[in-house]
């Protein structure tokens, strides 16, 4: 029986009810003028058994709404539509951060607000496409690169984001740096080749996830900043360099003074490269921080990380899909309901907030 998965954790200031967090997903389930939806409400309140959850990927401003029907923190209506999520999570007994993700390049201007544009460290596009609602898949537009003076302003909407979710009521905020948007986008050489203070050497590259990360730290607190990294990620086109090594080792370095945690993603489980266990092992030894780790996890491994010390909170992803029990039935050791993988990213209740619990399975 895992015993620390299901006992209460420390997270900074917050103690959560266990060590497990549901990951961040995106489910599109927002209007098309990226707004909250009151069935978003319900699928939170229904997975508040997490000792923390982190929301989908929430637009820290317009330029950062790349996908079809994602939500948006940077509206007074946005604010209250997550005011009403993050009150039913915590009378469930549940944390919540929001994550902030904005999508840099990936992204297309049809799904966007009118004015708003396709930007980027560098004018490189993207291999592949995005899905539109009313054009189906679009190849990935050039983006913009930012001028200096724009990457700073955008670092400003980041923290501007970060405020408006301690408005809305969330525990805290966990900064997207991970699966090729734009934090990746700057961190990454092949698609940063800026030759300003953003680009051109390790420290450059880390530059503008370390600002952001020390701003918003600075805005709501050390204790209500995380962020998510994924070195070795290969997602929307992020071909791994040996180079990116010493970039990820030089924010592992620095990020113990502006974040109360790191969230490693690990994608081998979705065929991506393995994280070298090294990356890894030297961020868990330069980083004072709390780490979690996801990537494919079940209750044994996650208890095994634990008691390890590898980690010291383990994210589970598409298993909360389809269980908003998910901890009961780890708990308990009942089968779990499997997924509908052709409703993840369909609008809707149907595959969202309809999945059964164990008392509606067993009566």
């Amino acid at each position: 029986m895992a015993q620390k998965l299901f006992s209460e954790a420390q997270l900074g200031l917050l103690t959560l009810q266990n060590h497990i967090v549901m990951a961040p997903m995106t489910r599109n389930r927002a209007t098309t003028s990226h707004d909250v939806t009151d069935i978003m409400t319900t699928y939170y309140a229904q997975r508040a058994g997490a000792g923390l959850i982190i929301t989908e990927g929430i637009a820290p401003s317009a330029n950062g709404n790349g996908y079809a029907r994602v939500p948006g923190l940077y509206t007074a209506a946005q604010i209250a539509g997550w005011k009403n999520v993050t009150d039913a999570v915590h009378a469930n007994g549940g944390r919540i951060f929001a994550q902030l993700m904005h999508t840099g390049r990936i992204s297309h201007p049809v799904n966007m607000h009118e004015g708003a544009e396709v930007i980027a460290p560098s004018a490189i596009a993207a291999a592949g496409q995005v899905y539109t609602d009313t054009h189906g898949m679009q190849d990935h537009p050039t983006p913009r690169a930012l001028t200096t003076e724009e990457v700073k302003q955008t670092i400003q909407e980041f923290v501007q984001a970060a405020k408006n979710a301690i408005e809305a009521g969330f525990d805290g905020v966990e900064l997207h740096g991970a699966n090729g948007y734009l934090i990746e986008q700057f961190l990454r050489p092949s698609s940063n080749q800026r030759l300003d203070e953003y680009g051109g050497s390790a420290e450059n590259n880390a530059r503008f996830a370390l600002e952001i990360a020390e701003q918003v730290s600075q805005a709501i607190g050390k204790e209500k900043t995380g962020i998510r990294l994924s070195p070795y990620g290969v997602f929307n086109d992020m071909p791994y360099s040996p180079e990116d090594d010493a970039i990820y080792h030089y924010v592992a370095e620095k990020l113990s003074d502006y974040v109360v945690y790191v969230h490693l993603v690990d994608h081998a489980s979705m065929g991506a490269p393995a994280v070298d266990p090294a990356i890894v092992e030297a961020i868990r030894a330069n980083y004072s921080g709390s780490l979690i780790l996801s990537g494919g996890y079940d209750a044994a491994r996650a208890e095994e990380a634990l008691q390890s010390g590898q980690a010291d909170l383990i994210a589970f992803g598409r298993p909360f899909i389809a269980n908003p029990d998910l901890v009961e039935r780890l708990k308990s050791g009942a089968e779990l309901n499997q997924p509908d993988f052709t409703t993840f990213y369909t609008p809707g209740e149907k595959g969202y907030t309809d999945y059964p619990v164990l008392e509606e399975v067993n009566s």
